[in-house]
Parts: C-alpha cells; sequence; structure tokens
C-alpha cells in the first residue's frame, strides 16, 4: 500500500487537528457535521463548507460554526487549510466531485456509493493511486465499535467456521426523490443494497468475490430496483441472502451462523449499536448528539472520521479496513445484481 508524508510532525509534539472541508449542505453532511462534534476539537476541525449556491453554504456555515463559506466546490478545492473533504453529495455527483478534489491533492472521504458503477469507482480509485491521495468510501459500519466486536468474535473462531449470513434492511422510500429518481442514481440497491453486499463480503468473502451472485427482485414505476434479494454463494459452502427495500419498514437485522454458534445485530445492520452473542445482548451507546440528526445513530459518524485520521497521520493512502480493492468489488456486485433485476439509472441505463 503505498504512503505519503504523514501529517504527524517529528518530536513528541501533538499532531494538529485534521481540517475538513465539507462538499454539499444537504441532511447527511449536517449528520456528519454534529458527529464531529463529539470528537476532540484539537483532533477534527471542521474549517469550511461548500454548496451550489453561496446563501445556503453560508447558512450552513452559520448554523456548525464553521469558519468560511463557499459558493462553489471548486474554491473547497483550492482551499490550502483543508486536509480532507468529506462528498456528501447526491450520488451521481460523487465521481466528478471526489476527482475534482483528488486532482487538487485532498484526501477525501466519499460517501457510498463510492460511485454509480464499478466503471466510477475504478475511475476514482485510479486517480487517488495514480495521484497518491487518500480516498475512501464511506461504509460507516465498519468502524462502529458494535461491528468491531462482531468481526473480533469472527476472526478469533468464535463462531467456528462462518457459513450462513441472513439479513434485511428496509425503509419506506418511495417518496423520497433521491431514492426514487433513475437520474440521481435511486433505487434500493444504490442507497442500502452496499450495506448488505459489504457485509456479506467482510464476513463471508473476506473481501474475495463470490463464486456467484442471484438477484430477484421488483422494479418501482420509475425503472428503480425496488425490493430486492441477493443471494451470495462463496467458497466452502458459505452463503449469504440479503434483501433491502424501499417500500417496507423492518428493524434490519442479520445473523451470522457458524459451525459452533450465531450472533446477531437485531437493528441497523448499517449501523449497529447491540449484539447478541450466546444469547446474551451486547450494547455500544453513541454519544447523544448536540443538534437533532437527519438519519438513524448518525453520531456514529465519528468512528469512520477518527479512522480517517488516523490513515492520514500514518500517511496511508487508502483505509486498510475499507480497501479501494473492495470498493470496486462491491461496485461489481452491485452492477450485477442491478443488471439481474433490469434497474434503470441515469440516461435510462441498466448496467
Amino acid at each position: 500500500m503505498e504512503t505519503v508524508t504523514p501529517q504527524e510532525p517529528s518530536g513528541t509534539t501533538c499532531p494538529p487537528p485534521t481540517r475538513w472541508g465539507i462538499c454539499s449542505a444537504g441532511k447527511i453532511s449536517h449528520d456528519f457535521l454534529v458527529a464531529l462534534r463529539t470528537l476532540p476539537a484539537e483532533e477534527h476541525l471542521a474549517v469550511a463548507v461548500a454548496a451550489r449556491e453561496l446563501s445556503r453554504a453560508q447558512q450552513y456555515a452559520q448554523l456548525h460554526g464553521v469558519a468560511r463559506a463557499y459558493g462553489s466546490y471548486e474554491e473547497l478545492a483550492r482551499d490550502p487549510e483543508v486536509d480532507v473533504v468529506y462528498v456528501g453529495t447526491v450520488n451521481p455527483q460523487h465521481l466528478p466531485d471526489t476527482l475534482l478534489f483528488l486532482r487538487a491533492r485532498k484526501a477525501v472521504l466519499v460517501e457510498k456509493p463510492m460511485g454509480i458503477s464499478a466503471r466510477e469507482a475504478k475511475e476514482m480509485a485510479a486517480a487517488a493511486r495514480e495521484a497518491g491521495v487518500f480516498l475512501m468510501e464511506g461504509f460507516w459500519t465498519r468502524f462502529f465499535p458494535a461491528w468491531k466486536r462482531l468481526k473480533a468474535l469472527v476472526d478469533e473462531g468464535a463462531l467456528g467456521e462462518c457459513r450462513v449470513l441472513q439479513g434485511a434492511l428496509a425503509f419506506p422510500l418511495r417518496s423520497v426523490e433521491r431514492v426514487r429518481e433513475p437520474s440521481l442514481a435511486g433505487g434500493a440497491l444504490l442507497d442500502l443494497g452496499g450495506y448488505a453486499l459489504q457485509m456479506a463480503s467482510a464476513l463471508l468473502g473476506r473481501g474475495c468475490p463470490p463464486l456467484r451472485l442471484r438477484a430477484e427482485g421488483c422494479l418501482h414505476p420509475s425503472g428503480v430496483d425496488e425490493t430486492v434479494t441477493v443471494t451470495l454463494q462463496y467458497e466452502g459452502g458459505k452463503q449469504a441472502a440479503m434483501t433491502v427495500s424501499m417500500d417496507a419498514k423492518m428493524p434490519g437485522g442479520a445473523v451470522l451462523g457458524g459451525t459452533r454458534g450465531w450472533v446477531e445485530i437485531p437493528s441497523h445492520l448499517n449501523c449497529p449499536t447491540e449484539l447478541i452473542w450466546e444469547g446474551k445482548r451486547e450494547v455500544f451507546p453513541l454519544p447523544p448528539p448536540a443538534e437533532p440528526l437527519n438519519f438513524p445513530n448518525s453520531t456514529g459518524l465519528r468512528y469512520e472520521a477518527q479512522h480517517v485520521r488516523e490513515c492520514l497521520l500514518k500517511g496511508l493512502t487508502e483505509s486498510p479496513v475499507m480497501p479501494l480493492a473492495e470498493s470496486e468489488l462491491i461496485a461489481e456486485m452491485m452492477d450485477e445484481a442491478r443488471r439481474q433485476v433490469g434497474a434503470v439509472g441515469p440516461g435510462g441505463t441498466v448496467p
């Protein structure tokens, strides 16, 4: 893995704060800023926010106590006091916005999905590798304490050989434009499916592609996928069956079974705060938000922000926990699942 000059100064001096720029003034960016404020100010500092309209950025900056507001993303890319940019724009903008910041030699944390296709994900990964600049897809799940506990149980063999993974993540989102419209790269898979696929990849595939992928589902009248079940088969008889839907409400639980035991995430498999292991419930509470949040458990975004800082201080150009190769693999699986159900994307295209 390529490294760059670490952010940390020499000697025993404490490292300076990681200075965040925020690309977009939307709902998820709000939650990210609220999460940042649960971390020490001497370690994380939001210094600039950019939106397509200056007035929107100014309102956002005032609300969150951010020093500078820009009416274009290009201005944010030119800000010399920004170390890393959080990209929270709508799905089709992830590619151009991420490339803009990478070319300006800014580290980037881009919301999932990294791209709306494997081609886009590969283009971003290639640009980051060529520039020698840090890039990570924001699968925040992997940094939650509950997930780390689950992963530790798997790695230490507490479940024996993991064989079966089942899960479902569903929210009633048919009325939400960004999920409903093909032009915005909507659909249950691009909105929720990445969480299910990353879980199967991490726990059963260990970053390797499945032997077989089968997807069945139904489409929204707009042409995006509405409800989809993806079955993945891996070497050694391992199998995952994961369902995502934008037309139902479910707790979002998942169960992983091994030859010696099982562990359950009872709800919110995308942002878990509890596990059931050997019949006992283990709880991992989140810090309370200083302001109302738009999405459940969003103060948990703090954990991926902490990880990004750790990577930058070590001079890494990608995360060892969420590497670019795995982001590319997940995008490939997403393409195949969307192709099998006939989901329509921007321009009426099917993967």
